[in-house]
């Protein structure tokens, strides 16, 4: 809570800058959360010694409900959006989704802008990872908000190390963004924000026409390559700097949303007629969960059924675990249809012959190929059942799919559905689903156990 309003307090730099006066509602919210967060922190100080993993999931999925609610109220009181539409906007850039409440964005104060973008760039490497990386120390209670935002992947032995080697990694590749996008001829306030929304593979455009404002493809491929990099395992970054490159071209995950990438254009190229530039960035954009686009939801409605059916596909698997994006993850899926292979030759093998999965060497056990179907199935179940809300309100069919698909994945392609006329009840399940996709489902279920578990009591 104290971070949450640290971060509410930084556009007032922006706001102060551009003369907007809008800086004490900033630093109303940010003040209000600070205050609530040390008050509760002096009394609940010595119970973090005991503190277990399912207490590292209700903090953090508390802290993402948090630091949403924070935002949306910032949102209201600077842009009178409406308090549903201002959380849905926080949660949308906290969780990189990108899809946004705001019919005109480019009226919106350059803070506004700054603070969206801002906020994707910190959830994009998790809001708790965030907050624990900078400020707290090693120990036990690090390590379980550690795996609570469902990471697992270490760079180092310690929790601690392993975080700041990737806010340096990700800082790193931040700035190099930013001097991209300046080279190409982007303005440096335009520059920022857009590194803050690609990088985190977010997407939440600051202009109405989104990415295609720019028109220009240098500036377009320059997002693909941060996009991809955002999507890339934070551990595979690592191994390239201490392989000098070589590591990357053995790293299944990257391999795997290369080759997607590459088999949907084709796809796409062979049976549409959309402009070859725009079906790339709009693959690269579905594959890495960011969102961003160069044509508006509303032309990519116009599009035929069959390229968007490629790029939903796309969207539920993802990018890589301990990267930046949604969906599935790429490992997950690689598991998953290993395991179904296995499947296949087992029943065609003589009885009791054992077949083995690998990837990249390494023996997988029978225990993560089942965790992985089981999370595919569940993450299923939470899409069907917002889609079947959609239907239920009279929505159309597939764009209702699309829509949902995107906002469980994090990712913000929209087919024109999602906007701020959307029903409250939508509202409501669309924050629901951008929150569960982002935490990966079973933080949400414990904590929700845990309140029905003490209410019960």
């Amino acid at each position: 809570m104290e971070a949450v309003g640290f971060m509410c307090l930084v556009p007032v730099i922006v706001d102060l800058i551009y003369g907007e006066a809008n800086a004490h509602w900033y630093i109303l919210v940010g003040l209000f959360s600070i205050v609530i967060g040390y008050l509760i922190n002096q009394n609940i100080a010595s119970e973090t010694k005991n503190i277990r993993l399912k207490h590292g999931m209700a903090i953090s999925s508390f802290a993402w409900l948090w630091a949403a609610l924070m935002g949306g109220i910032t949102f209201e009181l600077v842009t009178n959006i409406g308090i549903l539409n201002g959380i849905f906007e926080s949660m949308s850039a906290l969780t990189g989704t990108g899809v946004t409440m705001y019919n005109d964005v480019e009226i919106l104060p350059q803070s506004v802008l700054f603070f969206r973008a801002f906020q994707q760039w910190i959830g994009g490497l998790g809001v708790v990872l965030m907050i624990i990386g900078v400020i707290t120390r090693p120990g036990a209670a690090t390590m379980k908000l550690y795996k609570s935002e469902a990471h697992e992947d270490r760079l180092k032995p310690s929790v601690k190390n392993t975080l700041r080697k990737t806010l340096k990694i990700y800082f790193i590749y931040t700035i190099i963004g930013i001097i991209l996008y300046v080279i190409a001829g982007m303005p440096l306030f335009d520059s920022i924000c857009n590194t803050f929304s690609t990088i985190s593979t977010a997407g939440m455009s600051i202009k109405n026409d989104q990415m295609g404002f720019y028109n220009s493809d240098l500036i377009y491929i320059i997002s693909m390559v941060l996009m991809i990099l955002g999507a890339t395992s934070f551990l595979t970054h690592y191994k390239m700097v201490k392989t000098k490159g070589r590591a990357i071209f053995k790293d299944v995950q990257f391999k795997t949303m290369i080759a997607i990438i590459a088999v949907s254009f084709i796809i796409i190229y062979a049976t549409s007629n959309i402009i070859p530039m725009h079906s790339l960035f709009a693959i690269v954009s579905a594959v890495t969960s960011t969102g961003a686009s160069i044509d508006t939801s509303q032309v990519m409605g116009t599009w035929p059924i069959f390229p968007c059916l490629i790029l939903a596909i796309a969207m539920i698997i993802g990018g890589s675990s301990g990267s930046t994006s949604g969906g599935v993850k790429l490992i997950r899926a690689i598991l998953f249809i290993k395991g179904i292979i296995r499947r296949v030759k087992e029943s065609l093998s003589p009885e009791g012959r054992i077949i083995p999965i690998k990837i990249s060497g390494v023996t997988i056990s029978d225990k993560e190929v089942y965790e992985s179907g089981n999370y595919i199935a569940l993450y299923l179940i939470f899409i069907i059942i917002t889609w079947s809300i959609f239907c239920l309100l009279g929505y159309d069919p597939f764009k209702s799919l699309f829509g949902v698909i995107s906002l469980q994945g994090n990712v913000g392609l929209d087919l024109g559905i999602i906007t701020n006329s959307l029903d409250p009840i939508l509202k409501v399940a669309a924050i629901g689903n951008m929150w569960v996709g982002r935490l990966e489902i079973f933080p949400i279920l414990v904590t929700l156990a845990g309140i029905y578990k003490f209410i019960k009591k």
